[in-house]
């Protein structure tokens, strides 16, 4: 009843332009086939309820999840970018004929756009065809926070395809366990795919799904030889690695680099802008503010992906799934084995007859020797993802991933999370319209869950005059244990905002932490 009222509330005058809430989507599109494309050649299995599909990025992934589909859609995906990138491509597959399909996150509404009104004012409403969305987003359902009865209500009995899950800690990984057993209990179908998958966990995951009711599948040895594209190198510093990206802009080779933290990523665009002034560059990461991230999102995909000229993108891991762009080159600190498959699938990522074949150069830099320097990921997995790698130039076989991601992650450590969780065997803890104000496990993985903005759009009235959505613009999101102790002025309108220092800002760079403080902030303006 109080999701009836608040998309009744929501639509007001736009009500005769709805579109049925729970219409099931018309997904014939993607039984299209097609030899590049081996997935594209295998039938859906309708006598098995669930999927679990492992392959290599270009395969067909997307198309064969979402042909297994047969009530409503939700499809995951872990970051902004690839969700975006999912969104436009569905709405461009079945635009035409599904005619509620949904984009959910902190800026959706942006990318949505003014012409689209009636979509945006029931965005985040029950109902929908389609939504595109983060895993964390139906966390809710796990821990009985505000808002998961809706949550389930609009799950119950439908499809879900969870594309290529991040499970790099214990915490992670047994959240998604966890969610997996509710949406089992919910009626939902559900579909994973990933290429990136511990066998441990595949195997859990095996146990709550029921073996005999998924229709699994992996490609023989002979096709995934024909995705083989990466051959690898080896190096323990940038510096080592300077001659290959002159000779890679020499041949206008397009450049992409990755590291762990937003950090080391402004610290390494700083010294490229200093190397190479006249080559076009970009720095991508998860701290700007969200106009400015959508901006450079756009232009990576339309500028620097197209480009018949030498370019340098520095980015951190928002550009690991699901993002359509095909560089020549791709330089990268070590992260978990998983997520290094995922990221050298932006590098000759375009798969034709001429590409198969091809082979594209991958340089890695040892993790570092200081715990504390590996964060956020564990020391160990670091060390252990770079050991299983070849070098000197090898090639990265297709068939050997597996193996390497079992050798790196030989066994999942599972936590007991059934004292926050609301579900345990199989039963509801909690009473009917009652939820949690928060999880301690939820806040323990430190998801960006404030915003900041700069003291110029606070101190000149701009973020306090604007509309919802241009103050989603003006914000910056980050976590709250980086801001805890700055001792920042914080608004008491939108999403309550903290201020920080203009000096703390670049259009360019995004959001320095090292400069946010009150000491920095400009005395100039006029208190009006």
């Amino acid at each position: 009843m109080i999701g009836a009222d608040h998309i009744a509330s929501a639509v007001g005058d736009f009500k005769e332009n709805v579109p049925i809430l729970f219409a099931t989507p018309n997904v014939d599109y993607y039984n299209r086939k097609g030899d590049l494309y081996p997935l594209s050649l295998i039938d859906s299995d309708k006598a098995k309820k669930h999927t679990f599909v492992k392959a290599p990025t270009g395969a067909g992934k997307t198309d064969f999840l979402i042909k297994r589909c047969q009530d409503r859609i939700f499809y995951t995906l872990p970051f902004q970018a690839s969700i975006n990138a999912m969104y436009e491509r569905i709405l461009h597959d079945l635009g035409d004929h599904v005619e509620d399909i949904r984009l959910l996150h902190s800026i959706s509404q942006l990318v949505i756009g003014e012409e689209h009104i009636t979509k945006k004012v029931i965005q985040d409403k029950f109902g929908a065809s389609i939504k595109v969305l983060t895993p964390h987003q139906l966390s809710s359902i796990a821990f009985g926070t505000r808002g998961y009865e809706s949550i389930l209500f609009d799950l119950q009995g439908s499809d879900i395809i969870l594309d290529e899950i991040h499970t790099y800690s214990d915490i992670m990984q047994s959240i998604v366990l966890k969610m997996v057993e509710i949406l089992k209990h919910a009626g939902c179908r559900i579909h994973i795919g990933t290429a990136t998958m511990p066998s441990v966990l595949e195997e859990a995951i095996f146990e709550i799904l029921g073996k005999e009711d998924v229709q699994y599948v992996q490609l023989p040895d002979a096709i995934l030889t024909s995705f083989n594209r990466h051959i690898i190198y080896k190096t323990t510093t940038f510096t080592n690695i300077l001659p290959v990206l002159e000779d890679a802009i020499e041949q206008k080779k397009k450049i992409l680099i990755v590291c762990n933290r937003v950090s080391n990523a402004q610290i390494l665009f700083e010294r490229m802008e200093e190397f190479y002034p006249k080559i076009a560059k970009m720095l991508i990461h998860s701290r700007f503010k969200r106009g400015d991230r959508n901006r450079l999102e756009k232009e990576l995909k339309d500028v620097y992906n197209i480009t018949p000229h030498a370019c340098i993108v520095v980015a951190t891991q928002v550009v690991e799934v699901s993002l359509d762009i095909s560089f020549d080159l791709m330089i990268t600190e070590t992260a978990p084995i998983d997520a290094l498959i995922q990221r050298f699938g932006r590098i000759n990522r375009k798969r034709t007859a001429d590409t198969i074949g091809k082979y594209k150069p991958i340089y890695v830099i040892a993790p570092p020797e200081k715990n504390s320097d590996c964060l956020p990921y564990n020391p160990k997995v670091l060390k252990n993802s770079f050991d299983v790698l070849p070098d000197n130039g090898e090639l990265l076989k297709e068939t050997e991933l597996q193996s390497l991601i079992n050798s790196v992650y030989p066994e999942i450590e599972r936590l007991d999370i059934d004292l926050d969780a609301v579900f345990v065997n199989e039963k509801w803890r909690l009473k009917e319209l009652c939820h949690l104000p928060k999880s301690a496990l939820i806040e323990k993985l430190d998801i960006d869950s404030v915003a900041c903005i700069t003291q110029e759009d606070d101190e000149t009235g701009k973020y306090r005059n604007a509309n919802k959505e241009e103050r989603i613009l003006m914000e910056i999101p980050v976590r709250y244990n980086s801001l805890r102790w700055k001792n920042l002025k914080q608004l008491d309108i939108g999403t309550h905002p903290f201020i920080i220092p203009d000096i703390a800002y670049s259009s360019e760079r995004g959001l320095d932490l090292t400069k946010v403080g009150p000491q920095n902030y400009d005395t100039n303006y006029q208190i009006w």
